[in-house]
């Protein structure tokens, strides 16, 4: 009988050596880059100048990384934001390990983080690209609530989707 996996949401900054080497390893399907970029762009914008209002995180399955996302808050909330929320960017699961439940695993983890991180915040929000179905649909079974509005975003259009708590 197979053990079950633990998984665990951490801050960027809770990951040992060991694991920021792992989490530099991990690698998104070539079709997905343009919705979700690649770990070293997401890791540029999280180092380049840290600052208060971007976090990120990781998922741990066993304490090997498998997914990476960041958040945002004032005053990095992007035009289509609502205020008093964080936005979700950059959610990125390694593609060796794709269907086994550790992008839903990332949200469901992700309101109890950003509650510890940030207590103020009552809220996520997230923007999709109308055509990423599978995403889209991961995000409303997870409870995620689409806007019904659509703009032009940098690939396409994308579509708006909130997480109140």
């Amino acid at each position: 009988m197979d053990t079950p996996v633990t998984t665990r949401l951490v801050p960027y900054e809770e990951l040992d050596v060991r694991q920021l080497q792992q989490l530099d390893a991990l690698e998104v399907h070539p079709q997905q880059k343009s919705f979700s970029g690649d770990i070293y762009t997401a890791l540029h914008t999280l180092l380049k100048a840290p600052e208060p209002g971007i976090k990120g995180f990781a998922l741990l399955a066993d304490e090997i990384p498998v997914a990476f996302l960041l958040l945002k808050r004032p005053p990095f909330l992007p035009h289509w934001a609502d205020p008093g929320t964080a936005t979700l960017h950059a959610l990125q699961v390694d593609r060796r390990v794709q269907g086994q439940g550790y992008g839903k695993a990332c949200l469901q983890a992700l309101p109890g983080a950003v509650r510890q991180v940030w207590p103020d915040i009552k809220g996520l929000m997230l923007s999709v690209d109308a055509g990423n179905e599978a995403a889209f649909n991961l995000y409303l079974k997870q409870g995620w609530v689409d806007s019904g509005e659509a703009y032009r975003g940098r690939i396409g259009y994308e579509r708006r989707l909130a997480l109140i708590f």
